[in-house]
């Protein structure tokens, strides 16, 4: 018999933030944290056998311990600068087989999204399967998915600076292995939005967000709901528009269909 392999998703996270400090633990709706509310919402996934939160050694991350205790889910805490370390260390500690990486700043991710990418991997030779290193999903809806071993290869390879912030980079970045990018469906299809909870404004937008499809009692509302709101109240985009562009520089935006 085959042994099935153990997909763990994983949340980069940490409090010291230098645009939006503290931005994980603060109120998504009801008293619940935007950290907790994206654990919520991923626990929706069909296919990721376990959620641990990579956050770091450093005290001002004691608040995120302290959520996961409460939530009972795993942590790890490792450097904060050499963040592709701290999610390899965090997959070791799980015997992780597949690794879906996460941002802590995707609060509204789709868990339906994130199982169409597993998927794909699953079904699939590639070594690297996402949605963000060819942007065409809204900016915050981000998942990327590979193995344990490949990231012990990349780990291994390089000790750029990039590379090490931003863990996969050097995947899709180098040439060397083959990768696929989930393109979005045209009601989902929105490379320049952002929702992604970076500074103050995009707070505000998320908060209004989840404030709304609450209001309306829809808690399992999804990326095509959030696309539809906000080209509904348009207005809505100004809450974030002088924010930080997030864009990678080994990032490709997918081409409409009309061009």
């Amino acid at each position: 018999m085959i042994k099935k392999k153990k997909i763990v998703a994983s949340i980069e996270a940490r409090m010291t933030s230098s645009r939006l400090p503290g931005k994980v633990l603060m109120e998504a709706i009801n008293g619940v944290s935007m950290l907790e509310f994206m654990v919520i919402r991923l626990k929706k996934s069909k296919l990721i056998d376990e959620i641990i939160i990579a956050t770091t050694i450093n005290e001002a991350d004691n608040g995120i311990v302290d959520l996961c205790n409460k939530l009972k889910i795993k942590y790890f805490r490792g450097s904060e600068p050499d963040v592709l370390l701290r999610v390899l260390e965090a997959h070791k500690s799980t015997k992780s087989d597949i690794i879906v990486e996460l941002t802590g700043d995707c609060p509204l991710i789709d868990s339906k999204i994130v199982d169409k990418i597993i998927t794909k991997y699953l079904d699939s030779d590639f070594d690297y399967v996402s949605n963000s290193h060819v942007r065409s999903y809204p900016d915050g809806f981000d998942a990327q998915v590979f193995s344990y071993e490949l990231l012990k290869q990349v780990s291994i390879q390089t000790n750029d600076q990039y590379d090490r912030e931003n863990v996969s980079s050097f995947i899709y970045r180098s040439g060397k292995y083959s990768t696929f990018g989930f393109i979005a469906e045209p009601h989902e299809f929105w490379p320049e939005l952002r929702v992604t909870l970076d500074d103050h404004g995009d707070y505000i937008l998320i908060k209004n967000i989840i404030d709304y499809f609450y209001s309306i009692n829809k808690q399992e509302f999804n990326v095509t709901d959030v696309v539809n709101y906000i080209k509904k109240n348009s207005n809505l985009l100004e809450l974030n528009k002088d924010a930080r562009v997030t864009i990678a520089p080994f990032q490709e935006i997918a081409k409409t269909q009309n061009e």
